[in-house]
């Protein structure tokens, strides 16, 4: 392994450390807490830390399978979120007051066009791409082995 690639596995794990700060950050200035269906991806946060600390620590096949589990489980939450946001907007598109007398008559493509676009809607679409894109980080950082190992 060159000097280089050394610090491949490091980096993406760095990555993700700097991910479920800031993303924990951001929920936390959104207070990201106030309805049970608002605890799900602080429990994502704990998985992706839990997942960087393992892989930091060991490179056997039992903690690369745990990590790579752990990053699936955060990828689902993460594809949940995503639903569950654009449903809401969906759901909320009859309140904005640009489309209130309108919606219903609005074709359904159209209208799940603007809750996906976050053109109605209160809650951002993407916002749980976050924890999907540390998942998928982590998932690579098990991808490399670490300096040294001969297996």
């Amino acid at each position: 392994m060159n000097d280089r690639s050394a610090w491949l596995r490091p980096g993406l794990l760095a990555l993700v450390a700097v991910s479920v700060l800031g993303t924990g950050a951001e929920l936390a200035a959104e207070r990201h807490w106030q309805a049970w269906n608002q605890l799900p991806p602080w429990g994502a946060l704990v998985l992706l830390a839990a997942g960087a600390v393992i892989a930091a620590l060991r490179d056997s096949r039992w903690a690369v399978a745990v990590v790579q589990v752990l990053s699936v489980v955060v990828l689902v939450v993460a594809a949940l979120g995503v639903y569950l946001h654009v449903t809401a907007d969906y759901d909320a598109g009859f309140l904005d007051q640009r489309y209130a007398a309108t919606w219903e008559s609005i074709p359904p493509l159209t209208r799940w066009w603007y809750a996906v676009s976050k053109t109605v809607g209160p809650a951002p679409p993407f916002a749980s791409g976050a924890l999907a894109q540390t998942a998928v980080v982590l998932l690579l950082a098990t991808l490399v082995r670490r300096p040294g190992r001969g297996d």
